[in-house]
C-alpha cells in the first residue's frame, strides 16, 4: 500500500500570534482506495525546543512556573503551570542554539553539556507543533528568581528542585504539562548515568 494524501483545498482561516489553516483532503486507506473528502483545521505554530536542566552533582532539576492561557478553563488547577525551559525555533536557528538561548533567557542557566533525548509531536490530531527535547547539564547552586524577556511579557519563576521532589510532583499530578512529564520520566531512567557525560 502506498500512503498518500490529496489536498483538494487549503485556506488560511486566521493569522495572528498563531495560524489556523483549513484543509479539504482525502487520504489513502489501508485496505486500498481513498477516504471520503474530509475537512480538517490545523493549528500551525513553529517547532519548539525544550530542555530539562539538571545538575548531576546536586541531583537538582530546574523547574519554571508561568501563566499559560490554555489552562485557564481548568476548574481544579490554576493556569500557572510547572514546566521546564522551552521556546519556539526562530528562522535559521538550530535546536541546539534555541536550547542554549532559552536556558539563559528563561532560567539564567549556562549549559555545560547538551544531550539529545527525543523529537516528538505534541498533538498531531490538530497541531503541526513538533518538540525537540534535550537534557542540559548545568550547575544549579545559584539558580532561582524571576526571569524572562520583558517585551515578550514573560514572567517566569525559577526554582532549583531536588530531582526526587520534582518527580513526586509528577506522580501527584501537580506537574501536568506533557513536556516536563516526559522529560522528568526520561531523567528518572537516566539520571544516574549522567556524570559520564562530563567526562566525555
Amino acid at each position: 500500500m502506498k500512503k498518500d494524501v490529496k489536498i483538494l483545498n487549503k485556506a488560511v482561516m486566521y493569522d495572528g500570534f498563531f495560524k489556523m489553516e483549513k484543509y479539504h483532503l482525502q487520504h489513502s486507506l489501508f485496505a486500498g482506495g481513498w477516504s471520503g473528502e474530509m475537512a480538517r483545521e490545523l493549528f500551525v505554530r513553529g517547532n519548539c525546543v525544550a530542555v530539562v536542566l539538571y545538575d548531576p552533582a546536586r541531583d537538582e532539576v530546574v523547574l519554571i512556573e508561568q501563566f499559560r492561557v490554555g489552562a485557564m478553563e481548568n476548574p481544579i488547577n490554576t493556569p500557572w503551570l510547572i514546566e521546564i525551559v522551552a521556546g519556539i525555533m526562530e528562522h535559521n536557528e538550530t535546536p541546539q542554539e534555541v536550547a542554549v538561548r532559552e536556558s539563559f533567557e528563561e532560567a539564567g542557566c549556562v549549559i555545560d553539556k547538551l544531550i539529545p533525548i527525543q523529537t516528538f509531536y505534541l498533538s498531531p490530531g490538530g497541531s503541526s507543533e513538533k518538540i525537540t527535547l534535550f537534557c542540559g547539564l548545568t550547575q544549579t547552586e545559584n539558580v532561582g528568581g524571576l526571569h524572562g524577556v520583558a517585551h515578550e511579557n514573560e514572567d517566569i519563576l525559577v526554582r532549583a528542585t531536588p530531582f526526587l521532589e520534582a518527580y513526586e510532583r509528577v506522580l501527584r499530578n501537580e506537574i501536568d504539562s506533557a513536556i516536563p512529564v516526559i522529560a522528568l520520566q526520561w531523567l528518572a531512567l537516566h539520571r544516574l548515568e549522567l556524570d559520564k557525560f562530563y567526562a566525555a
